[in-house]
């Protein structure tokens, strides 16, 4: 069978401030920022990317930083944790590392068998760093973290459902996932290799109160797919389930369809080509803000509107 769904893309989700937003992915959590642009459906909103060197599918957390966003709340029908992967012998330093920036955390917990600590950022959004064993990526060595302990991508997204059912079936069904494991109330699917950046978690919870959106709340979850013709592909398929996929839209770097599961949250199959590299040498990736080349005739109005931002000394 054709391998149309490889594991995870991105996250994207809402924040209320873009430098604090900047501070804490890049000078606590020691991603790269890979790209600096705007909402291309909000333009007067940035649309930051982190993630490793070379902002590779599976490693790209991103934000829309509305300011002054009311916080929202996690709950039923959102997606509550994204876990990222740090080298086994890691904890240690992750902890000193979050209390020496005053970031409360959960101590030390098991889930399938894999240690991780769990906290929010300052917007809420609710993060995990999970020490695994099986992760070969290697994080950026050219950040504020040492490449020893730096994250290296993605782990698994947490759904939190009311009734799994419907979202166990299209993730099996239709979108190429097997169940690997149960834990309590959380089932794991896995996609292509297997392997972390490839894991979603169910959390099954009947009786669950239903999610907020706002900030620290995540908009959507992008799923890789490794060209525009097994997008297609793919679309095919749920459209012929019911889903109803959006057409193809364009986001310079990638391009994406999009559709809610039957919990209610909104998935999107972005395509691993064209890139970041597109528009930025490899070695100065998010260093300027980047427009497509639609809005490039509003630039200054674009460029007056947004909040300024700067890359701060983070040790």
């Amino acid at each position: 069978m054709e391998t149309l769904i490889n594991g995870l893309h991105h996250v994207t989700a809402l924040a209320s401030g873009a430098q604090k937003n900047v501070d804490f992915y890049t000078g606590i959590l020691g991603l790269r920022m890979v790209k600096k642009t705007i909402n291309f459906d909000a333009p007067d909103v940035y649309h930051l990317y982190y993630g490793d060197e070379a902002g590779s599918p599976g490693t790209i957390m991103t934000f829309f930083p509305y300011g002054g966003l009311t916080r929202g709340r996690k709950g039923v029908g959102q997606l509550t944790y994204t876990a990222f992967t740090i080298p086994q012998n890691a904890l240690s330093y992750w902890m000193d590392r979050l209390a020496k920036y005053n970031i409360p955390f959960d101590k030390p917990a098991k889930r399938f068998d894999e240690t991780f600590i769990r906290f929010e950022d300052n917007d809420g959004l609710g993060i995990e760093l999970v020490a695994a064993a099986n992760d070969t990526r290697r994080g950026w060595n050219g950040g504020t973290v040492p490449a020893e302990n730096a994250i290296t991508g993605f782990h698994t997204v947490t759904l939190h459902e009311n009734k799994a059912d419907g979202t166990l079936r299209l993730l099996t069904d239709v979108m190429q996932h097997r169940v690997v494991a149960q834990d309590g109330d959380y089932t794991r699917l896995a996609a292509g290799n297997g392997a972390p950046g490839s894991y979603v978690d169910v959390l099954h919870q009947p009786t669950a109160l239903r999610g907020l959106q706002g900030a620290g709340t995540v908009h959507h979850v992008a799923f890789s797919t490794d060209s525009d013709a097994t997008q297609l592909r793919i679309r095919e398929q749920l459209l012929s389930a019911g889903y109803g996929p959006t057409t193809v839209q364009d986001r310079n770097y990638f391009h994406s369809i999009y559709f809610r599961e039957p919990g209610g949250v909104l998935f999107e199959i972005a395509t691993n080509p064209p890139g970041f590299a597109i528009d930025e040498e490899p070695g100065r990736l998010g260093k300027e803000l980047k427009l497509p080349a639609w809005y490039e005739p509003r630039r200054a109005q674009i460029e007056a509107g947004l909040e300024p931002i700067e890359m701060r000394a983070f040790s």
